[in-house]
């Protein structure tokens, strides 16, 4: 069947190709040949030969059946064509149906893959959703952990900040607050967020706001941390110094946000400073008082010892006087050591160059450094090997000193032989260089040491005899600076065994001939010819006052003892009357107590006290109406003649009258209680209302005034005239509300800067104050009971 199909297509596409007419033709020819072949083949079998007529007949038979043939074969092509071609076209259907099934399937199974994938995809997203879900829920239980960790440690953090007793605060770059923490809040009296959004301007006086705004602009424009130190006032007007620090502050992403200020109270570290500056003060004068009261007595010893030496003594008389001769100038050097080291700590050691005759200067060190060398049985000699300058210009008590101490030195260390002290120079034209070289034949310094010796406080091991230096072990150390203030130096060399040679080198100006100094004497005041009482123990210190007392043309009797002052003394006999503070048998104290309480009317009673007076209360609280230190000079006894002596009141020395008590000592006396109390306001008042409003008045000003001290106290650290003005005002009028006359007048005095000398009297007044105010009350208290009575 499909060969038929195979042939008939051929047939078809055989009459296509050639046309109707050819294939007809040709489809003639064929049939005529096939008849043919048929007629012959067949005759051939049935006759066995072939004869012209059977080829006529089969051509003709092919001829008549062609056309039919053509035509049936024709109309079966074209039926056939048809067909084909309509078969062919539903075949193209077909197959464009079928492409588009394949597309369609394809499309099908293409979305059922799409969709298998999207259901996939949501499972998938569905899945990832889910876990999406648990991960969200452990996310917002972490952040909710994580929200209740950070505000628990933010609230821990603000409470440590609040805790904390320095400012802490934050502004941004418009100089506005955007933070802080309690103790700031209470400096500005405003809380946190009152503050935020508010510059300095509008949280601090004009002229504090102005400094901090230009810190903040010096710390933005150079972007670096900054300290400074700044006096800020508490609401209540407590002023308190801090020290502020601010450093830039950033987010993460390094831009800057602000600064960050932290601010510590250095208040108490200030009075500290003070108060060490102060004691530094206290300690020179200390020194300086020390100074004297040595001074005194010791140069007495040296100048009598040598005195003596002039006169005819025996070998052991001599001998004696010339260890006490030598031992006080030792002391005197010791002492000198003592000054210098103090003033070495405050780097104030100063040269007081004066023209010297340095050939008597040279002669004075010989005589003294033969008297030292003698004492312990040593040989010395004095060896100028040059010409030495007549004339030249040093401080030759510094000089003196530094010789003292090497030649001491070099007699301390020698147990036989001697010690030499050479001098030379060399003279230039307006200069010359000096080189003292002290030698001694003694035990000598051990290598290790010689770098040490002008330590201060180093004292030298010597030798293998294990003798050590003796005294104050700063000599050498103060010995070299001073040198080395004169422009040269000191150097040693020594040897075990061998001694030591120390070598001083300066260089001096040249002067011309040296000038006697003028004697000033001191101008004496007009009064003259007081009768003067002292009470002293001292001969000494009793040959000093008195010369000077009658230099000045007074009268000056003597007690040496208390029983002896308290038998002698006649009020109306003297003047005044000076009390040494420590006698034999008992105090100036005592002495004063017991005269107020036997005579109503006496003189002035002066302490004499060889203390440093940083404070007189104590002595005027305890009978005395002033004190001076010893000894004498003639600015203080003409000070307190013209304010005790000849002003007849007593109006500068009030504080006197405030520890006078009755005779037999019960309480304050009358005249006390007028200079403490305003009794006429207070008498009046109590007439009226009673006593009970008073005595809440008092309550009240006793709570007050702590806060006014500790407000006063701070303005006094930070020196700030107004603040203490204004304190002060308030005191006085919180004392003159209760009458207490005393505290309001010295308030008064407190609150006014335009009086004389203010800055230096306003201290006293301040202790005055605060020292006096609760005896005051005592008083005022004792005084409503009496009143009561």
């Amino acid at each position: 069947m499909k060969q038929v199909k195979i042939l008939a297509q051929y047939y078809v596409d055989l009459m296509v190709k050639l046309g109707i007419v050819r294939f007809s033709l040709l489809l003639a020819l064929a049939l005529v040949a096939l008849a043919v072949v048929v007629q012959v083949s067949v005759t051939l079998v049935l006759h066995g030969t072939v004869n012209d007529i059977d080829i006529v007949r089969s051509v003709t038979f092919g001829l008549l059946i062609t056309p039919w043939a053509v035509y049936f074969l024709s109309v079966v092509v074209d039926q056939l064509e048809d067909s084909r071609q309509r078969l062919s076209k539903l075949v193209t259907k077909l197959e464009e149906m079928r492409s588009r099934d394949m597309e369609l399937n394809k499309q099908l199974q293409d979305n059922i893959a799409q969709l298998n994938l999207e259901i996939e995809e949501r499972e998938k997203a569905e899945e990832a959703r889910e876990e999406a879900m648990h991960d969200l829920e452990n996310e917002v239980y972490q952040r909710e952990n994580a929200q209740v960790a950070v505000a628990e440690q933010s609230a821990l953090l603000k409470s440590f900040l609040d805790a904390s007793p320095d400012l802490i605060y934050y502004r941004n770059e418009k100089n506005q607050f955007s933070g802080c923490n309690r103790a700031m809040s209470e400096l500005v009296g405003k809380t946190e967020k009152e503050l935020v959004g508010l510059t300095p301007w509008d949280v601090y006086p004009e002229e504090v706001a102005k400094k901090i705004i230009k810190t903040d602009e010096e710390l933005f424009n150079e972007d670096s941390a900054m300290t400074d130190e700044q006096w800020l006032v508490y609401p209540n007007g407590k002023r308190a110094l801090f020290e502020l620090r601010k450093v830039p502050f950033y987010n993460r992403n390094g831009r800057r946000l602000g600064l960050m200020g932290f601010g510590r109270d250095i208040t108490e570290r200030k009075k500290y400073e003070d108060a060490l500056e102060k004691a530094s003060s206290d300690k020179t004068s200390f020194i300086s008082t020390i100074s004297h009261e040595l001074r005194t007595p010791l140069n007495g010893i040296v100048g009598l010892s040598r005195m003596l030496l002039d006169t005819d003594l025996t070998d052991e008389q001599r001998g004696y006087l010339r260890t006490v001769h030598v031992s006080a100038i030792t002391l005197g050097n010791i002492f000198n050591d003592i000054i210098d080291l103090d003033k070495s700590d405050r780097r104030r050691l100063e040269l007081m160059p004066k023209p010297l005759d340095f050939n008597e200067f040279i002669d004075e060190m010989g005589n003294i450094s033969q008297l030292m060398a003698e004492q312990k049985g040593l040989r010395f000699d004095l060896e100028c090997l040059t010409e030495l300058p007549k004339n030249i210009e040093v401080d030759s008590t510094r000089l003196r000193q530094v010789l003292w101490n090497l030649i001491g030195n070099a007699t301390k260390f020698t147990k036989q032989g001697g010690v030499i002290l050479s001098v030379s120079s060399e003279i230039h034209e307006h200069d010359a260089d000096i080189i003292f070289e002290v030698e001694d034949s003694g035990v000598g310094i051990p290598k290790s040491e010689i770098d040490n010796i002008f330590a201060m406080y180093y004292q030298v091991k010597q030798g293998d005899d294990n003798i050590h230096a003796v005294g104050t072990g700063i000599g050498l150390a103060v010995s070299r600076q001073l040198v080395q203030l004169m422009g040269g130096d000191i150097t040693v060399h020594s040897e075990v065994g061998e001694g030591s040679t120390f070598t001083v080198k300066i260089r001096v100006p040249l002067v011309e001939d040296v000038i006697e100094e003028e004697i000033v004497t001191e101008v004496k005041p007009e009064l003259t010819g007081l009768s003067i009482f002292m009470v002293e123990d001292i001969e000494l210190n009793i040959t000093v006052a008195k010369s000077l007392l009658e230099s000045l043309g007074h009268e000056v009797m003597v007690a040496m003892r208390g029983d002896e002052a308290l038998a002698m003394f006649k009020p109306e006999d003297y003047d005044l009357v000076l009390l040494d503070i420590q006698l034999p048998d008992m105090t100036g104290f005592d002495i004063a107590q017991k005269l107020r309480e036997k005579y109503q009317d006496l003189p002035a009673l002066v302490a004499l006290t060889a203390n440093v007076i940083s404070d007189k209360s104590e002595y005027l609280e305890k009978g005395m109406d002033e004190a001076i230190s010893k000894p004498l000079s003639v600015k203080a006894i003409t000070s307190v003649i013209e304010n005790l002596v000849l002003s007849c009141s007593y109006e500068e020395d009030e504080i006197n009258d405030l520890t006078d008590t009755n005779s037999d000592g019960t309480g304050p006396s009358d005249k006390m209680i007028d200079k403490l109390l305003d009794l006429e306001m207070l008498t009046s008042y109590v007439d009226i209302v009673g006593t009970k409003p008073v005595y809440a008045s008092i309550e009240m000003f006793e709570k007050m005034m702590p806060d006014y001290i500790a407000i006063l106290d701070s303005n006094m650290v930070a020196k700030d005239q107004d603040g203490i003005k204004f304190e002060a005002h308030k005191i006085k009028g919180a004392a003159g509300s209760i009458g207490l006359k005393h505290i309001q007048q010295v308030a008064q005095k407190a609150q006014s800067p335009e009086l004389p000398a203010w800055w230096e009297n306003i201290n006293d007044w301040v202790d005055e104050i605060k020292n006096g105010y609760q005896n005051d009350i005592d008083v005022l208290k004792t005084w409503l009971k009496q009143y009561e009575k």
